[in-house]
């Protein structure tokens, strides 16, 4: 009995330990990359302006017309492609709901096949095959899950990309405005505060990796600084030329 239930102990334990990272990244991902995204691009470009020693006033303007224009990039960028991607998706889903209206023991018999091809034995598979076939709609979401990749009840919406994408995006691109909008008249502030945002982004999506959130942290922070002094070191230069 003893020996039982230690067995049933670690059966339990190994179950509840038996865990893994959300591979996908669920929304997390876009989101924190949008955030990095709008972070990268508004730094560089404030940097940008400010290395050819223009006015704070100006430095300013450049970050809240980047912020603008970025997130409504994004978005219009983001909806564009998901509602395409929705689209293609649903068209296959009408061709493979014609297929099984016209052809329906053909599909069955394709199902079975696909069973038989992952080590299910024949009379199994043809057997399975034809009770999920028994509901259309039921059939449709097998198939075009197991032919297609996808599921059609859980098609990505366009709005909601384009949304997430706006609001991530803009909120990245503030950080650096927000010690001018505080009353700084200078960059280091604005590099600083954005430059801690990198790091807390990077570290962040060490959530979804492998990787510590100190070296994701710090990677991040390296290429968004390296970005920014690229683009400042060539307003420098070109402010010199004009």
């Amino acid at each position: 009995m003893a020996i039982i239930e230690t067995e049933a102990s670690l059966h339990e334990a190994h179950r509840d330990n038996h865990t893994h990272r959300d591979v996908n990244g669920g929304w997390l991902r876009p989101a924190v990359f949008g955030a990095m995204d709008g972070l990268v691009s508004n730094l560089a470009l404030m940097t940008g302006v400010a290395g050819g020693a223009v006015s704070h006033q100006t430095v300013v303007l450049t970050g809240l017309a980047g912020l603008a224009a970025g997130a409504f990039s994004m978005a219009a960028g983001e909806y564009t492609s998901v509602a395409s991607q929705r689209e293609l998706v649903e068209a296959e889903l009408e061709v493979e709901r014609r297929e099984l209206r016209k052809h329906p023991k053909d599909e069955e018999r394709e199902l079975a096949q696909l069973y038989e091809g992952r080590g299910v034995t024949p009379a199994l598979a043809r057997e399975v095959a034809r009770q999920l076939s028994k509901d259309p709609e039921q059939a449709l979401e097998i198939h075009a899950r197991e032919e297609l990749g996808i599921d059609p009840g859980d098609l990505p919406s366009p709005t909601v990309a384009a949304a997430s994408s706006f609001a991530s995006f803009a909120l990245g691109a503030l950080l650096p405005v927000i010690p001018y909008l505080l009353g700084a008249t200078a960059l280091w502030p604005a590099v600083l505060l954005a430059l801690l945002g990198l790091f807390a982004c990077g570290a962040v999506v060490a959530r979804v990796t492998a990787r510590s959130w100190w070296y994701s942290g710090l990677r991040q922070l390296a290429l968004g600084g390296a970005a920014a002094g690229v683009t400042y070191a060539l307003g420098s230069l070109f402010g010199a030329a004009v």
